[in-house]
């Protein structure tokens, strides 16, 4: 949504609570091809909440990543979520791309819980002249702000590693590329995306291929981990073992019963999302939910939330349309890795100048 600045694809740059993710697409006769792939693990407390607590190590980690890909192309779209990022649907008499541009920050003071001198603002007209009830016609915006403080964290970390921020997104939306060009999107049919990262849930509901709800929640795949630890007695790093199926003689009992407890939360958070939604859209319903990001991988939790909230549930491939052939991983390896690289794919689909 915000940019710093022929259609070359920019490099993919998902900076995460639990990883750091590179990729980069080339359109090679008509088709996109992943031409670079690289993920590197961070420790835990280094990004809380999607707020940057170890500016060097992270740093550090994006340089050592870019190393290891030996890469060509410095732009990059990066992308932020959490707290500080507000989505926000609005309506406003109509008016061209250049009137709002002037008249944004004005319109967005009663929608921003923030001082407005404190944010960068951007927005995105979604249907113009709509006639309403009352019979005044309006136009629905999308409006994106986020604190100035934290995207210019991560833009410096991103510099200081020796790469050019051109577009930071939202996670949201970086999910929304993805998924529209991965499978078929029928027009008049709502999809909810919902990626689980190790910290922060997004929810994006959309109409056809169109966002329409919004939503971030702190609560990941690190409350498994935590709830597992608390539970079993084990250290944060068995914990993460076991969570993952690595940890042999784990009381599997226990086990299942702690992940059984943070699938409730994680289904019952979607669950309240989803009543809210139906709140302002109570004529439209939800035909289907699909899974992304590292707790996608969790076994249980599909049916877990499709049991919550009646919604058929299935889990995400962000490589289902890209050629991967050269990554020189089997099917196993990339079905493994794949629910965890939405936000990425859906990065390194943008392109300079791209709003």
């Amino acid at each position: 949504m915000f940019g710093f600045g022929s259609k070359e694809y920019l490099l993919g740059l998902d900076i995460g609570s639990g990883s750091i993710k590179i990729l980069q697409l080339k359109e090679v006769k008509g088709k996109l091809k992943i031409e670079r792939f690289g993920v590197k693990p961070l420790p835990a407390e280094m990004i809380v909440d999607g707020a940057i607590m170890d500016g060097l190590g992270v740093v550090m980690a994006i340089k050592e990543l870019a190393g290891e890909q030996k890469l060509k192309n410095k732009g990059v779209a990066l992308s932020i979520s959490g707290t500080s990022v507000i989505v926000k649907k609005i309506s406003l008499p109509p008016m061209s791309e250049e009137e709002l541009e002037k008249q944004i920050k004005f319109e967005a003071e009663q929608y921003i819980p923030f001082d407005i001198n404190d944010v960068y603002l951007d927005f995105h007209i979604l249907a113009q002249d709509d006639q309403r009830a009352e019979g005044q016609a309006e136009m629905d915006v999308l409006l994106v702000a986020t604190k100035k403080d934290k995207l210019n964290d991560y833009a410096n970390a991103v510099r200081e590693a020796g790469l050019t921020p051109k577009v930071v997104d939202v996670d949201a939306f970086a999910i929304e590329n993805m998924y529209c060009a991965n499978y078929d999107v029928v027009p008049t049919e709502l999809t909810a995306l919902v990626n689980i990262g190790a910290s922060v849930m997004n929810i994006n509901i959309l109409k056809g291929g169109m966002s329409v709800f919004t939503r971030d929640i702190t609560i990941g795949g690190n409350r498994y981990s935590e709830r597992i630890q608390q539970d079993l007695g084990l250290s944060p790093d068995d914990a993460e073992a076991a969570k993952k199926g690595r940890y042999p003689g784990v009381n599997e009992a226990a086990l299942n019963e702690a992940i059984t407890a943070v699938d409730m939360e994680v289904a019952t958070e979607i669950g309240r999302s989803f009543d809210y939604f139906r709140t302002t859209s109570p004529e439209d319903e939800i035909m289907r939910v699909v899974l992304c990001g590292g707790c996608a991988k969790i076994s249980s939790l599909p049916a877990r939330i499709s049991e919550q909230v009646g919604i058929e549930t299935s889990v995400a491939n962000p490589f289902a349309k890209l050629d991967a052939t050269g990554l020189k991983m089997s099917p196993e390896e990339l079905a493994e890795v794949a629910p965890d690289m939405a936000v990425v794919v859906g990065l390194a689909l943008r392109w300079e100048g791209d709003r």
